[in-house]
């Protein structure tokens, strides 16, 4: 009798282990890897606990785009563990990440991380030397080919704008690119002179 109370007791303990439940998080949409998880892209949903799964629990989520980087390509549907965040943006070597601050027209609407672009100087100096060395001398105008900085770089985060940003209407924007590119972006970037062009990826 003593055995089978025992057996009924740890059958017992076993099935109300099994059904407790966390709160955890859920990726609702792509995010791509070096980038923060935007509080848009999750959502909380309820998992048996698994002391061998490192969950991020939903009273976490608020680290994520403060203190965390997706570490790898997050797919839509995925439950996000502690080995898919990094404390840093993972930035390969030969690889820099260079900020623009893109004024209106500088940018197509709908810039997203995880986009394929070309970057192209613009401006009235940028204009006065393509057109000095382009057919187009008459009216200044040049060829594109002559602005272009970097003809295949990937978005790897679009900053959320409010308040004072939106009045001026910049955009911030960091882009990956190679280590020689961002030699050659980073006078225009700094000086505002450069235009986000969205490109497919096959360029990349």
């Amino acid at each position: 009798m003593l055995l089978i109370l025992i057996g009924a007791l740890g059958t017992t303990v076993l099935v109300l282990r099994a059904g407790e439940r966390i709160e955890v998080v859920k990726v609702t949409e792509p995010v791509p890897a070096g980038k923060r998880v935007p509080q848009s892209a999750v959502e909380s949903v309820m998992v048996a606990k698994d002391s061998g799964v490192q969950y991020v629990t939903w009273d976490q989520r608020d680290l994520l785009s403060t203190e965390y980087w997706a570490a790898t390509d997050l797919t839509e549907g995925s439950l996000l563990v502690g080995s898919m965040l990094t404390g840093k943006p993972d930035i390969a070597d030969g690889k820099a990440l260079v900020g623009l601050s893109l004024k209106d027209g500088q940018y197509p609407k709908g810039l997203k991380a995880g986009d394929t672009v070309a970057l192209y100087r613009v401006g009235s100096d940028a204009a006065r030397e393509s057109g000095s060395s382009g057919s187009d001398s008459d009216t200044g105008s040049g060829t594109a080919a002559d602005n272009l900085l970097v003809a295949s770089a990937r978005v790897s985060e679009v900053t959320e704008t409010s308040g004072e940003t939106i009045s001026s209407g910049d955009l911030p924007v960091s882009v990956l690119v190679t280590a020689d590119e961002a030699r050659v972006l980073t006078p225009s970037a700094s000086a505002g002179e450069v235009a986000v062009v969205r490109v497919p990826k096959s360029a990349s």
